[in-house]
């Protein structure tokens, strides 16, 4: 299935960056633009999302969403604004421009995840597999269960949190930063042994797939299909 494409339009270029990589590492496709006006040069239609920040020099998020619903091929793209900008007046004003959601800054990159896949479901632009498998072990991540090799594994939701992830993300090394960032809720305190054993937990209990979650010396961890 074709990754959702999103574009991302804020004057900060580290924003840009960050937002871009933690969407790319979610399964997205994503294009950044540092204005409105450099938004509006591109091809808008073939997006699926818009992520527009607020406060931006000469022309507003707000300004850009009036002129993307003025366009009739663009007013069924989802917008969500990604601002400081809290007040009722601005989340009134913001959802009259035709916002689909309003993200308070700071946000936690697990929120922001999980506000723009509940944006595209609603506007039926993006629908998950709810099954999520590698061979002999698969993971029904509505009932929440998992089994292997047809025999039922029982997993923490955090264990459940942390095999999702990695089965998302086959072949890919992250830091402990990282995981924390994407696994672990904003606020809660965890040091790195809590992650070491999670990981340690989650391996037993895969038996054999429990070799495919790898460790990289100096690195971190990831879910390998090749060894």
């Amino acid at each position: 299935m074709k990754s959702p494409r999103i574009l991302v339009v804020d004057d900060e270029e580290s924003i840009c960056y960050v937002l871009k990589i933690n969407l790319e590492l979610a399964g997205f496709a994503v294009d950044t633009a540092l204005s409105a006006e450099e938004a509006l040069r591109l091809k808008l239609e073939q997006y699926d999302l818009f992520l527009f920040d607020v406060m931006m020099e000469r022309m507003s998020g707000f300004e850009l969403a009036q002129a993307v619903r003025r366009r009739d091929e663009l007013r069924s793209v989802p917008i969500i604004f990604c601002t400081a900008k809290d007040s009722e007046e601005d989340l009134l004003k913001g959802f009259a421009t035709g916002a689909d959601d309003y993200i308070k800054k700071p946000f936690s990159m697990r929120e922001l995840v999980a506000r723009v896949r509940s944006v595209l479901h609603r506007s039926g632009r993006f629908t998950a597999d709810r099954m999520v498998h590698y061979k002999g072990l698969v993971v029904d991540t509505v009932e929440r269960t998992c089994t292997v090799d047809d025999k039922p594994v029982q997993l923490t939701g955090k264990e459940m949190d942390l095999l999702v992830f990695f089965l998302d993300n086959r072949d890919k090394i992250f830091s402990r930063a990282e995981i924390l960032n994407r696994v672990w809720e904003t606020g809660v305190y965890v040091v790195d042994r809590t992650i070491d054993v999670n990981v340690g937990r989650l391996r037993k209990k895969l038996g054999p797939y429990g070799n495919n979650i790898v460790t990289k010396q100096g690195q971190g961890y990831g879910f390998k299909t090749t060894h």
